[in-house]
């Protein structure tokens, strides 16, 4: 599958899962949800992994990468972002998340040594600042206090353990790790991991049978976790963190035009602007690198 289409997949499908995370939330606590959206997710990538015939087993090294993957991305990340939602409004939560495309930016920096180039920046600033621009209405009404400091502590956490787990991805992929198993085995421990937040909190585990639950987790499971985190982390490898990372600062277009269609969003002068300026830095983070040719008589000999 060519990068394009794996990107155009992830952006999609992950910004979808902002509407369908909303069906999650209410009736069972959110540590449970996220440890059924994971178990979900591993058993249908271990039944993939049978009928395609791919091993699973791998020595103690392997799993420490596996686990430490998955307490990065598949666990503790979720957690710190949607506890932060409880202090902050997810207009500021969406905002801070996207902040990843820089962090990732410097980690690739800090672990492989990847050059910044000034494309990156430009587009991520553009793209942060098309986001600040949607949910502008909702921003300017937000109280400045300890509540919203604290919100955003926890959501940056999130946010460095997001990135610290895309690192380790692009670390299980050099050394020769296949992604889907590692993605499998990932998503296992991210499971453990999140029923033993569940319990210490003191929590316990509930279902629910409603038709709308039943759903958004299985939309979850299926197109969220296994099919946009094996295109996601594909593409990390493939064209680089401040490239793919752009994905997820459009996202939240995805969500405004699903909220336009399906909630009754109207658009406004800011939301018209944001998206100019999400679009703009998209195809600025895509492009090649600019190069000036220089004229051949005025190279230094």
């Amino acid at each position: 599958m060519n990068n394009s289409l794996l990107y155009l997949i992830t952006v999609l499908i992950w910004g979808s899962t902002w509407f369908a995370i909303n069906f999650q939330l209410g009736d069972v606590a959110t540590e449970a949800s996220i440890a059924y959206r994971f178990a979900l997710a591993s058993i249908l990538l271990i039944i993939f992994c049978f009928v395609t015939k791919r091993s699973l087993k791998f020595d103690f090294s392997a799993h420490k990468q596996f686990m430490a993957f998955g307490l990065c991305l598949f666990s503790g990340n979720y957690y710190f972002v949607y506890s932060a939602q409880q202090h902050i409004n997810s207009a500021l939560t969406c905002i801070a998340f996207s902040t990843l495309m820089l962090v990732n930016i410097l980690n690739a920096r800090v672990w492989y040594k990847t050059p910044i180039t000034r494309q990156s920046y430009i587009g991520g600033l553009l793209g942060i600042s098309g986001i600040a621009l949607l949910f502008w209405p909702e921003l300017i009404d937000i109280d400045v206090g300890a509540q919203t400091f604290f919100g955003l502590f926890l959501c940056m956490i999130g946010v460095l353990l997001a990135s610290t787990g895309n690192m380790i991805s692009m670390n299980n992929q050099r050394k020769k790790l296949p992604l889907v198993q590692a993605n499998t085995w990932g998503m296992i421990y991210g499971t453990l991991f999140m029923l033993i937040i569940l319990f210490a909190s003191g929590k316990t585990l509930g279902f629910s049978t409603k038709i709308e639950y039943l759903t958004s987790l299985v939309y979850l499971a299926l197109f969220g976790s296994v099919i946009g985190f094996t295109s996601y982390l594909t593409l990390l490898n493939r064209i680089g963190a401040h490239k793919a990372s752009y994905a997820n600062i459009m996202f939240p277009a995805v969500a405004v035009l699903l909220s336009t269609l399906f909630e009754g969003f109207e658009w406004n002068a800011h939301t018209i602007i944001g998206f100019i300026c999400m679009i703009v830095g998209n195809l600025v983070v895509l492009a090649k690198p600019i190069s000036i040719a220089v004229p051949f008589n005025q190279r230094k000999k």
